[in-house]
């Protein structure tokens, strides 16, 4: 325990422990909001027969409005494979 700082003041000790409930709080709601995500995605798939990994990825790149950075990845990407894989 050399390398970390072990607080023994108790008003640093509270900051940690309600930074640590926060941060709780904080991650519980990141996995309800996940779940939620997979729901949406499972709906749409049932509904639409589109695989829900498609779904998925429409969905990031929609959420980043990213989709000329994906394109010349996948372009880059097909290049280099089949330059490697000819």
């Amino acid at each position: 325990m050399a390398n970390i700082a072990i607080p023994s003041d108790p008003n640093t000790q509270k900051k940690i422990r309600e930074a640590l409930h926060q941060i709780s709080d904080s991650m519980t709601r990141i996995d309800a909001e996940k779940d939620h995500i997979k729901d949406i995605l499972q709906v749409v798939q049932d509904e639409t027969d589109v695989p829900k990994k498609y779904v998925s990825k429409m969905a990031r790149i929609y959420h980043k409005q990213n989709l000329q950075q994906v394109k010349m990845e996948n372009e880059d990407l097909e290049a280099l494979y089949e330059t490697i894989n000819p």
